[in-house]
């Protein structure tokens, strides 16, 4: 017998409203929005918990303690020196005027080292007194006898648009041989230091390391060599040199040589005394129970660790160098006058008419003289900054 399948009807919810499609949509959508800002209110609940939490905890030492390096601290200590900034900044300015300024030749005040101004100079004025004597009432008359007379060329000018510090006499442009006269005392400065140091480290590291019979020898050079007066030498060998006809820029290699040959012996000696107390270190003890051959526990473990006494002693000894240079320089001993150098500029004081130019051209020779205690200055000031920022013990 065939049974009629049943329906069960569902009960009617009373209030229910049969909704279309659409409605049903935009409900659901503004459910879900409710649901992400209650979703982003509690994550931003627990952020500012996080966040709470960790104020409350001490920060780490890593955290809170900027670690240096050595180099690092150097650099801040030399950096924070007033005095080495000072140093620094005239140093690289005088470095660009002597090696970049001559560049710029295209300029009207811009002339070369040995370039002539063949125009016509300044007029000078000649006064030649002349006394007459009254035969009748003896008095004596003084007349004066006044003549111009123009230079056919521009000798001894005055500073001008095309002349800032006017010309010499040899109508070379002063300014323009001022940046010259820098190159080469400057460039003679660090030839003569580079070159010493490496000599005084070779044999002062030979001589600590060694010790023995070699650092006895290389101490009696030492000796000897600081025994030498070094200008009365160079005196006579710039005279040697004059007579058998070396001049020119073969002299400035010369006396390149010579204020080398002349300098090592201190740089040897510093280097020396630290090797004696750094090879009686622990790690140097390791290294030799490591079997390191020789020139790996000098050039690895020695000599970087007498760097920083030797940058200071370099710096320190670049003033002295120009001084030198600037001496020999002003006693005629360096290089013709025709060679510009900031020594043999200043030399025009020292001749004949040495008064004269003290006292009517101070254009001549006080620019070169600036220069020259500008150069120094920057050096020491460097040194000394250096000198304190490689001291572990400094508080500055």
């Amino acid at each position: 017998m065939n049974q009629e399948p049943k329906h069960t009807a569902l009960p009617e919810v009373p209030g229910q409203i049969e909704q279309n499609p659409e409605e049903a949509a935009l409900r659901l959508g503004a459910e879900a929005e409710e649901a992400a800002l209650r979703q982003d209110a509690g994550t931003a609940a627990r952020a500012g918990a996080a966040a709470a939490a960790a104020a409350e905890e001490p920060l780490s030492l890593a955290d809170s303690v900027r670690v240096l390096s050595p180099g690092q601290m150097v650099a801040k200590r030399f950096f924070r020196s007033k005095l080495s900034m000072v140093g620094l900044v005239t140093l690289l300015v005088l470095f660009v005027f002597s090696f970049v300024g001559p560049l710029f030749g295209f300029l009207p005040f811009i002339w070369g080292e040995t370039e002539m101004d063949t125009s016509p100079g300044k007029i000078v004025v000649t006064e030649k007194p002349i006394s007459y004597t009254d035969p009748v009432t003896g008095e004596i008359y003084t007349a004066y006898s006044v003549s111009e007379q123009q230079m056919s060329v521009n000798i001894k000018g005055d500073p001008s648009s095309t002349h800032l510090l006017g010309t010499d006499d040899m109508t070379y442009d002063v300014f323009s041989r001022l940046m010259y006269g820098g190159r080469v005392s400057l460039t003679i400065g660090f030839v003569v230091v580079i070159l010493e140091t490496l000599l005084g480290v070779i044999l002062g590291g030979l001589a600590g390391y060694f010790g023995k019979w070699v650092d006895q020898l290389v101490m009696r050079v030492v000796d000897i060599f600081y025994c030498i007066p070094t200008l009365p030498l160079m005196l006579i060998i710039s005279f040697m040199l004059d007579s058998i006809g070396i001049e020119d820029r073969a002299k400035l290699f010369v006396m390149m040589a010579l204020l080398t040959l002349l300098g090592w012996a201190g740089t040897a000696r510093l280097v020396r005394g630290q090797i004696l107390y750094l090879r009686e270190q622990e790690y140097m003890l390791a290294a030799e129970a490591n079997g390191l051959p020789v020139w790996r526990k000098i050039f690895n473990h020695l000599l970087p660790n007498v760097v920083p006494q030797l940058i200071v002693t370099m710096t320190l000894g670049l003033g002295s160098i120009i001084l030198t240079e600037a001496t020999l320089g002003y006693l005629g001993l360096g290089l013709p006058a025709k060679y510009a150098t900031w020594g043999n500029m200043i030399n025009v004081v020292s001749g004949q008419n040495g008064l004269e130019y003290l006292t009517d051209y101070p254009n001549l020779w006080v620019p070169p003289g600036i220069c020259i205690i500008l150069a120094v200055l920057a050096f020491n000031f460097i040194g000394d900054g250096l000198r304190d920022a490689f001291d572990p013990k400094s508080k500055r």
